[in-house]
């Protein structure tokens, strides 16, 4: 009777200490949740830093931005300002050219001019060559018939001569003026065109310069798209890992919760062991000061005992249950289950340049999406490329890991929700930026980030 009395405490112990262990796991757990929450906190910090600093770069982007523009606008005015000084130029040309074709006229004039003295000095010449000169005055003078032809012989000699020098003198002045003017034109018409020549560099120099300019303005609003689609993941970054610190400290809660309802449990368990143990030790020392009789009567309690023993020992256990949807993959025993029923159409890897994060799922008709492993819904959107699309963190093994289902059709669960391997959490679709109906899947070893520096391959993990 001892022995019985002695093995049943023995078993009250051990179930004691079962229960006393639990708590220590669940402890544990949210020692490791705590600090995933510590490193959440962390990366958030880094990924705000990252914002500040895109948001930095963007105004420094947009100022140089604003000095291009400005400069370019300056360059403009200097360019329309150097095209109004070339058409000035081109008018004063065109002027200086009619300038010109009037002067041949004058030029025309003037040599047929000097060509008419040319022949009257020619006679002149000649008469001269032939009668010697001087001597052809003398014999006009002494030819002269009474002293008044004389003087009349005289003044016509003088009158010739003075015509001679006059004609000689006006000779002289006709070719040097036309010499003049021809040279002046002609130094002005070189002049025009050297300033014009002078004008059409300092422009193309100017035009240059603008498409330079443009090309600089270009290259900086390539540059501030670049950091602007950078902040905009990182934004999306910061409000994935918002959301999964959410979900760890609704994670923490729970097991808070759990450790809780542990604790209130084992404090019963406790005390209804130790009443039992007393109830026990008591009967067990009445058995023995008693007759044969009631040893019967005392196997009988003991029996019924152990019985209620057996009974109060043994703990509830939660069960859940989800409803068999059509298509729904069977739930698998490994760490991740299938989170759909489909082909795999498109594995991790390179694809059309770009890094593939993930796989893709394809199949027809209404297909279910289910929770690859238990976790907490860190988020549930709308994105312009993922669609419809449902984030899950979760807690295994001290490790944090986060999936994502995208491109859904619709979403059955919201931010914050408590989900279950295998419970559904949306319908397989075609949104966001999606070619055909599929579900693509990521699997990722810590928080979602914009590079997605922690995605795995998925099909490591789950069943193919």
């Amino acid at each position: 009777m001892k022995k019985n009395i002695i093995a049943m405490n023995a078993s009250i112990m051990i179930g004691l200490g079962s229960i006393l262990a639990a708590p220590s796991v669940y402890a544990e757990s949210i020692s490791n949740l705590e600090k995933q929450k510590e490193s959440i906190q962390d990366k958030r910090s880094g990924v705000e830093s990252n914002i500040s600093e895109t948001e930095k770069k963007i105004d420094n982007l947009q100022d140089k931005q604003m000095t291009a523009e400005d400069q370019i606008a300056a360059i403009e005015a200097k360019i329309a300002e150097s095209a109004k000084k070339i058409d000035a130029k081109n008018a004063e040309i065109t002027q200086t050219k009619k300038e010109i074709e009037a002067l041949k006229d004058e030029i025309k004039v003037l040599k047929e001019r000097i060509a008419k003295r040319n022949e009257v000095l020619k006679e002149r010449a000649l008469s001269f060559q032939e009668t010697g000169g001087d001597v052809n005055y003398l014999e006009v003078l002494f030819g002269s018939s009474s002293f008044g032809d004389l003087v009349d012989r005289v003044g016509a000699v003088a009158t010739i001569a003075e015509a001679d020098r006059d004609i000689l003198k006006q000779h002289e002045i006709d070719k040097k003026d036309l010499e003049e003017k021809q040279k002046a034109v002609e130094t002005k018409l070189a002049s025009l065109e050297v300033a014009k020549a002078e004008l059409l560099e300092i422009q193309k120099q100017q035009k240059q310069q603008k498409q330079e300019k443009d090309a600089l303005v270009k290259k900086l609003k390539q540059q501030t798209k670049k950091h602007e689609d950078e902040k905009m993941g990182l934004e999306e970054e910061k409000a994935n890992l918002a959301a999964q610190e959410k979900a760890i400290k609704s994670a923490i809660s729970l097991e808070h919760q759990r450790l809780a309802e542990l604790e209130a449990a084992r404090k019963k368990a406790a005390a209804e062991a130790k009443k039992r143990a007393e109830q026990e030790a008591a009967q067990a020392a009445a058995q023995a000061a008693s007759q044969a009789s009631q040893a019967s009567e005392t196997k009988k309690q003991s029996t019924s005992s152990g019985y209620s023993a057996k009974s109060n020992s043994s703990s509830s256990s939660s069960s859940q249950s989800s409803s068999n949807v059509s298509q729904a993959p069977a739930v698998s025993s490994g760490t991740f289950t299938r989170p759909s029923a489909g082909y795999v159409s498109s594995t991790m890897g390179e694809r059309w340049n770009k890094q593939h994060a993930g796989i893709d799922i394809a199949a027809g008709g209404t297909v279910p999406v289910v929770a690859a492993a238990d976790g907490v819904v860190s988020r549930s959107y709308f994105s312009s490329t993922y669609g419809n699309v449902v984030f899950v963190t979760h807690s295994i093994g001290g490790q944090q890991w986060t999936t994502v289902y995208a491109h859904l059709s619709s979403r059955q669960v919201g931010e914050g929700a408590v989900v279950a391997k295998g419970q559904q959490v949306g319908i397989m679709g075609n949104t966001g930026h999606s070619f055909g109906q599929h579900l693509h899947f990521e699997l990722h070893k810590g928080p979602w980030n914009y590079s997605k520096s922690n995605a795995v391959n998925p099909l490591n993990y789950i069943p193919n």
